[in-house]
């Protein structure tokens, strides 16, 4: 854990953002109190494939696409 000035951080943020590695994480001081933390965001670990959620739905109401009472006129 790293801890830099917010006048460090206004003057390299590009830098920082694109140094950081996973797990990597950057701590933001004003004075010498913390007001912010700095961390990469988390990848996907894979992409997402269509259907893959096939045929977990084991139940379907009858009336589900029946009007909502609150619509009726």
């Amino acid at each position: 854990m790293t801890a830099i000035t917010l006048a460090q951080v206004q003057a390299t943020l590009p830098e920082l953002v694109h140094g950081l590695a996973p797990g990597d994480q950057i701590v933001i001081t004003e004075g010498d109190v913390r007001v912010a933390r700095l961390t990469p965001a988390e990848k996907p670990s894979s992409p997402r494939k269509l259907g893959t959620m096939r045929g977990t739905v084991t139940y379907m109401a009858p009336d589900l696409d029946a009007p909502l009472k609150d619509f009726r006129v």
